[in-house]
């Protein structure tokens, strides 16, 4: 029951596109997860010979990474990787087209590289969290750096934005009234509060099951965006 309450939409739709991009790599393939902190998607690459890379600073948990370095310095030839995963990384750099760039050489040409990042999230492992990106953002920062872009889309439709912000306004709207202020409108303000947090967590799971089965994308925004990436012959 706790899981069924507590099921992620975006999450779910994030390993969905994880496990897809995986299918796509050959057995044996040199594969760099860059950013790659506790490692959650790994054993979706247990076909291929994963590497990773971290500058394991933040207060979380890591996983033993293949390179502790930052990522606009990685300490390896050019041309080592078939394929990268930059997965809800670049927000973190204070200078990504930096890390971009070092992501583009140390990428075999015809290699790919499949990268999630947020447009719409709270602010989260601070104060290592410095941007958000719109599809134009993207763009111009990819080609900047010499990848051109296979696939760029939502990762997540709008029904998994409306569920986040849900989610969010039932976690963070004030519950006590000396969290609103010291007149009596706020002792009769937390009742009604208190149903709507409520509201808006039963129907956050509405709309996280929704997204599950139906990703709507023709209007709205979404929370995060998806790319695919190659390092192209020409360059």
């Amino acid at each position: 029951m706790k899981n069924r309450f507590n099921f992620n939409s975006s999450r779910y739709r994030l390993r969905k596109e994880i496990s897809l991009f995986a299918e796509t790599i050959p057995n044996g393939a040199l594969v760099l997860d860059a950013g790659a902190g506790d490692q959650p998607y790994r054993s979706y690459f247990s076909h291929a010979t994963y590497e990773s890379a971290d500058f394991e600073k933040v207060d979380k948990g890591y996983a033993s990474s293949t390179y502790v370095c930052d990522l606009s310095q990685i300490p390896t030839e050019d041309n080592r990787f078939d394929y990268i995963i930059f997965n809800q990384v670049m927000e973190h750099l204070p200078e990504p087209q930096l890390v971009l760039n070092e992501l583009f050489r140390v990428l075999k040409t015809g290699g790919k590289m499949y990268y999630t990042g947020p447009l719409f999230y709270e602010e989260h492992e601070i104060p290592y969290d410095f941007y958000r990106y719109t599809q134009f953002g993207l763009k111009h920062l990819f080609a900047k750096s010499g990848f051109k872009i296979e696939k760029l889309e939502w990762l997540e439709g709008y029904f998994g934005t409306v569920a986040y912000e849900l989610n969010a306004m039932a976690k963070y709207l004030p519950s006590s009234p000396k969290d609103i202020s010291n007149g009596i409108s706020a002792y009769l303000l937390v009742p009604v509060l208190l149903i709507l947090k409520f509201f808006f967590k039963l129907t956050s799971i509405f709309f996280h099951r929704l997204e599950k089965h139906h990703k709507f994308v023709k209007k709205g925004f979404p929370k995060n965006y998806i790319c695919v990436l190659i390092k192209d012959v020409k360059n």
